[in-house]
């Protein structure tokens, strides 16, 4: 049986069991991931996976994790926060109430670095973040805001490449090999599961922050979740992605302008027809 058949009935097994659609997926991530979940479950072959999905919740939910990529890290690519930083938040400080939309947030290091910079700016009092992610195990650990202390030093230094504007430390509590993130930051974070495949739009945001999901999508895929950000944004607001990322091949592209030519930070503007 050739790989793509076995990758076939592999996530089309997920899709009908649980519901979630790895389909627009790139090929090459699912048969690199798939193939190391496959070894590490001591299973021969893809298609052994499907009995194992279909009947075994526990397996599913562990493998799940692992197609679900949850690496992340605080003020990540600390060059794109500074540009947020000098740009988008003093055009945010003219609106009444912010609302900021942290898609495919992982276990939310990076949700916490956003909201240190809003409340470095003063604009914590009417800033609400949506932080969503399709892991709700990584979600859990995310609402938590528990990390691990030999993490910091790195973060530490992210933030001060960021152009933090005090002490990172001010931020969390250091316990025994942990930290765990100021409430005071929690206070204003709503986490919740939404999946980019198919769930609807977030309307009315003025920062739409995805970085490193679309990476994982075919260009269909791509261009359908760009589709959900543009129409979740209110005019003129803002779309971060990660560096590896652009808008460029999408349908929806002459809907945005790009803030500055070297970071993915684009700003909302009519449509073209």
């Amino acid at each position: 049986m050739s790989k793509n058949i076995e990758i076939d009935l592999v996530i089309e097994a997920i899709h009908r069991c649980y519901g979630y659609d790895f389909r627009h997926y790139r090929r090459e991530t699912l048969v690199r991931r798939l193939s190391a979940y496959c070894k590490k479950a001591g299973l021969a072959t893809l298609v052994d996976m499907v009995p194992k999905i279909v009947h075994d919740r526990e397996f599913f939910l562990e493998l799940f994790y692992d197609l679900s990529i949850t690496v992340t890290e605080m003020f990540r690519e600390p060059a794109i926060f500074r540009v947020i930083d000098k740009f988008v938040l003093p055009r945010l400080r003219t609106y009444p109430f912010i609302n900021i939309w942290m898609a495919g947030c992982a276990t939310g290091e990076e949700v916490y670095s956003m909201a240190i910079f809003i409340k470095e700016n003063n604009l914590h009092d009417r800033t609400q973040i949506y932080a969503t992610d399709i892991n709700e195990r990584a979600l859990e650990t995310a609402r938590k805001g528990i990390y691990h202390l030999k993490d910091m030093k790195r973060n530490t230094k992210n933030y001060n490449l960021a152009g933090g504007h005090a002490s990172l430390s001010n931020y969390y509590r250091a316990r025994y090999n942990g930290v765990i993130m100021d409430q005071a930051l929690r206070d204003n974070i709503t986490f919740s599961n939404h999946n980019l495949v198919t769930d609807g739009v977030f309307a009315e945001m003025h920062l739409v922050f995805c970085r490193n999901v679309l990476i994982y999508f075919n260009p269909e895929l791509q261009n359908r979740v760009i589709k959900l950000f543009y129409e979740s944004l209110c005019h003129h607001g803002y779309l971060c992605l990660a560096n590896q990322e652009s808008i460029r091949h999408s349908s929806f592209s002459n809907g945005f302008t790009r803030v500055t030519e070297t970071n993915p930070l684009y700003f909302k503007k009519r449509l073209l027809t």
